[in-house]
């Protein structure tokens, strides 16, 4: 019997009272319904279980409450004196049990165990695109779902990633039982080996993300403890936790949902996904699971918000394939398709397009050739071997025999297709009539470097096919319908919405409001929040962890701060403007210099005068400095060397380069 029921078992004592007093006798009614109290109340086994205490009672209590009745009921008839004040000392004995029994429950009350709670802490994913990270925290066990990376922003010069903050995890390592992988896309693996390198825990997930995440380790010469699920199987996690994954459509191979069974109730993680009810793979979502697990009951849902603005339904990928298959069949020039690594489904058909026309296949970018290996040798792709051709020999083949599939769909600067557009590509050089097509839509950010390579290809002779001319892309996430199917089938009693901006956010709180949720029910979080959810309800708490993104540079990971950043921005604005002078070392005497080196300011041999009058400005204020001071530390003459070369420079230029002094003694 679980303890709310245990609670609800000992509440129905008022009847009870009154149905003791009224078979008591005929006396005053409160005398009888105190002595019942004192007998509800009261310590022992007696107050804990009122149902024995009667039976076992029986007469003696009856005989006892009728002689207290009677004694009060009728004092002047036959009753003596003595009988008289045994009635009211009767009556202040049941009074004082029943006090000290009122007593006794609300101890009991105040020592309830309360009802079972999870914390659930998003590290990444929320108020952003990518960095997907969750951590479901239970008494002295931790569960991780996702493991994710973003791409840095505009503003991040010389960042190549940013990963989650793993500190909170650091601290708790003891109590993590496990990481589970949904999917292998970037925004959700990313992150594994750096997360490794601090905490070894063991990963969950099917073969085809856990096989991504062996060649990545392998990059980084590490090996992790690596267990395969299988969609519709069932595994635990600890003593609290027991994961079910089902199978999810995505723009991915093998991806998944969670049903997370926990002491507090069940929560379901969707995932990255869209509802897609003609897989090019065969294996539509398995709904009558999903309805089933909603008729259970769920405590908490989260779901994905990527696509939440978008009205209606994601087209099925069978969509690309009939245009790409109409791409193909008119053509008679080589096809150059750039798609995303990843979208093993879509390069299979590719390549069953390019076998139909009588086209030969080469494969150009590194995550493009390793995901195809994998994604052959585990059978989630099947390419003929006479088909494949090297790169490097793609050239012998006739162009109207040729299909080269290339990374680049985003306009990455050093990826295979803006090599190619900018004729920097060893193997492949863009021909007139040369038909590109990119298969994509561009990621949020993203839209101008696309542009840029769009035109470099057009600028070549090639006929260049995007997303604003046909239909060769379908996103691989849920609109709004499919985010209200999704909640029509699992019903949770809590929602938090995951995977996206605030904007994002916010308008799936709102779908969720119009599906009849209540406001209180639904969540917005940040990064490094706290949800802590339980069968009678849910609170948010702000910032239980540290979720600031940690950014890797290199090698580097987490030693370029925002400090940094601004340096590299102000150079990157304004350029930098290197003062050097040397001293003699006894007398601070000025030997030589100053000479003015300008790296991204100015071009020096086009701007004499400029850096002459500089020298001398500075010549001045160094010698007048140690005229006053002859003494004087090297820190005052750097801060007299900034202030005038900064004065000078913006009233001449109306700019501010950094301006950086090195002194040298001799």
């Amino acid at each position: 019997m679980s303890e709310e029921t245990k609670m609800t078992s000992r509440k129905p004592a008022k009847p009870a009272g009154k149905n003791t007093s009224s078979r008591s006798g005929s006396g005053q009614k409160n005398t009888g319904r105190k002595a019942s109290a004192g007998n509800r109340t009261g310590g022992g086994k007696q107050g804990r279980n009122r149902k024995t205490a009667s039976v076992r009672s029986g007469s003696s209590a009856k005989n006892h409450a009728g002689r207290s009745g009677a004694g009060k009921a009728a004092p002047g008839k036959s009753a003596s004196g003595k009988a008289a004040e045994a009635v009211k000392t009767a009556g202040r004995t049941s009074k004082a049990a029943g006090s000290a029994g009122a007593r006794g429950a609300a101890s009991r009350g105040r020592r309830k165990k309360a009802a079972p709670a999870v914390k659930i802490i998003p590290l990444g994913g929320l108020h952003e695109i990518g960095k997907n990270m969750t951590a479901l925290e239970y008494e002295d066990e931790i569960i991780i779902v996702d493991c994710g990376l973003s791409f840095p922003d505009d503003d991040m010069f010389g960042i190549d990633k940013v990963i989650p903050d793993f500190s909170y995890l650091e601290k708790n390592s003891k109590k993590i039982k496990g990481l589970i992988i949904t999917h292998g896309h970037e925004d959700h693996i990313g992150g594994v080996p750096y997360l490794l390198k601090v905490i070894n825990v063991p990963i969950y997930g099917t073969r085809f993300p856990l096989g991504l995440i062996e060649n990545k380790l392998k990059e980084h010469g590490m090996k992790a403890r690596m267990h395969t699920v299988k969609a519709g199987q069932t595994f635990k996690l600890g003593k609290h936790f027991s994961v079910e994954a089902l199978r999810i459509t995505h723009s991915i191979a093998d991806s998944i949902c969670l049903s997370i069974t926990t002491p507090a109730g069940k929560i379901f993680h969707t995932g990255d996904f869209k509802i897609d009810y003609t897989p090019v793979d065969g294996d539509p979502i398995d709904f009558a699971r999903l309805a089933q697990i909603g008729s259970e009951g769920v405590l908490l849902m989260m779901a994905d918000s990527t696509n939440v603005l978008r009205q209606g339904y994601t087209a099925s990928e069978r969509v690309v394939g009939k245009t790409l298959g109409n791409i193909f069949r008119g053509c008679n020039s080589r096809i150059i398709i750039a798609t995303f690594s990843s979208n093993v489904h879509r390069i299979q058909k590719i390549v069953d397009l390019a076998k139909e026309c009588g086209r030969k296949v080469a494969v150009s970018g590194r995550s493009m050739v390793n995901v195809v290996e994998l994604a052959t040798e585990l059978g989630y792709m099947k390419i003929p071997s006479n088909m494949l051709v090297d790169l490097n020999k793609a050239k012998n083949v006739p162009d109207k025999e040729m299909v080269i599939i290339t990374t680049g769909s985003q306009g990455e600067p050093m990826s295979a297709l803006a090599r190619m557009a900018s004729s920097e590509h060893k193997a492949i050089k863009i021909k007139r009539g040369d038909r590109v097509i990119l298969s994509s839509s561009p990621v949020p950010g993203n839209e101008l470097t696309v542009a840029n390579v769009v035109n470099k290809l057009v600028e070549k002779g090639a006929e260049v096919i995007y997303s604003d001319i046909a239909d060769i892309h379908v996103s691989g996430h849920a609109c709004q319908e499919e985010l209200k199917l999704m909640h029509s089938l699992i019903r949770p009693k809590f929602f938090m919405p995951v995977h996206g901006e605030f904007r994002h956010l916010q308008t799936h709180a709102d779908l969720a409001h119009t599906l009849g949720m209540p406001k209180d029910n639904v969540f917005l979080l940040s990064n490094g929040d706290c949800l802590t959810v339980s069968e009678d309800n849910a609170v948010k708490t702000e910032k239980v962890a540290e979720a600031e993104g940690i950014m890797v540079d290199g090698l580097g990971v987490g030693d370029v701060g925002n400090i940094v950043l601004r340096d590299r921005q102000h150079l990157a604005e304004d350029g930098i403007l290197i003062v050097v002078l040397t001293l003699e070392k006894r007398s601070n005497q000025l030997l030589a210099g100053p000479d003015i080196v300008s790296r991204g300011f100015v071009y020096v041999r086009e701007s004499e005068g400029l850096m002459e009058e500089a020298r001398h400005v500075v010549t001045e204020a160094v010698e007048k400095c140690l005229s006053h001071q002859r003494n004087a530390d090297w820190s005052k003459i750097k801060l007299v060397i900034r202030d005038t070369m900064n004065e000078f420079i913006w009233k001449r230029t109306k700019r501010r380069p950094m301006i950086l002094p090195i002194i040298m003694d001799v």
